[in-house]
């Protein structure tokens, strides 16, 4: 008899959270993309308040830069359509393409014109911590920050508050 394809035969884990299912990762509902800044949205995938990291989909479209940022963690990105780059490196992340970011790293991307969409898959762990040219801070997103984010633009747009709740774990 072969077990290979036999399930496995006791209970998981009490504490375990429930798996992660999002079959529509790329929305066709306008309103789950979140808006960061002009022509960038975020649309949340799995958001871990217990481990404080987030994956999410960042979408450009046209042209676009997302703020001067530094990680204190490593970030990975796999790039799903188009192309960006960051203003300190002379590289392109192109579609099917994968980045690893590591921690102390501080870079500005940039979706250019000539791109009319980008949307890369990032896996952000710790921060985003936001800052000037000299590197003074003006600002972070962490998980909870994001959480607040999609909580209240989603309580605007009708999905409701509660809306983000399915992908906190």
């Amino acid at each position: 008899m072969n077990d290979k394809w036999t399930p496995y035969r006791h209970p998981q884990p009490a504490e375990s959270p429930p798996e992660l299912i999002v079959p529509d990762a790329i929305p066709t509902d306008e309103r789950v993309w979140v808006p960061v800044e002009e022509n960038v949205w975020f649309r949340p995938l799995c958001l871990s308040v217990t481990r404080g990291y987030w994956m999410n989909l960042l979408r450009v479209r046209k042209s676009g830069v997302l703020s001067r940022h530094r990680h204190p963690q490593p970030v990975h990105g796999f790039v799903l359509r188009g192309e960006w780059r960051y203003l300190e490196h002379d590289w392109v992340a192109r579609e099917g393409g994968y980045v690893y970011e590591a921690p102390g790293e501080t870079h500005t991307l940039v979706v250019d014109p000539h791109v009319e969409e980008m949307i890369t898959l990032f896996q952000v762990n710790g921060a985003m911590i936001y800052v000037d040219p000299d590197g003074n801070v003006t600002g972070y997103d962490d998980v909870f920050t994001r959480l607040d984010k999609c909580r209240a633009f989603y309580a605007q747009n009708g999905l409701g508050a509660d809306y983000i709740d399915q992908y906190i774990r």
